[in-house]
């Protein structure tokens, strides 16, 4: 087993127009659990509306593979978001 010395710590924070914006990212990109528990961490939260993910793994190469991933996740995230993210939002009020 591995000592938490040997782990690695890589956080982003990822700032969004608006705290509801931030949290849809989080609940969205939750969902997946990661393929390696074992060797990959993850915390995911909104502080205001920067969505803060910590990643802390065994080895380099998975921080930087674990990194990309969640990056991809987030862009497709951003890009819906951008496309239906206001007319999600009139829908909601005039339901």
């Amino acid at each position: 087993m591995a000592q938490e010395s040997d782990w690695h710590k890589v956080t982003l924070e990822i700032p969004f127009v608006s705290h509801r914006h931030a949290l849809f990212a989080k609940q969205t990109i939750e969902v997946d659990a990661e393929l390696q528990p074992q060797a990959v961490r993850r915390t995911l939260e909104v502080k205001d509306n920067v969505l803060v993910a910590t990643f802390t793994t065994l080895t380099v190469r998975l921080a930087r593979l674990t990194t990309n991933a969640f990056l991809e996740n987030v862009d497709l995230v951003v890009r819906t978001l951008a496309e239906f993210g206001e007319e999600a939002e009139r829908g909601r009020i005039e339901s």
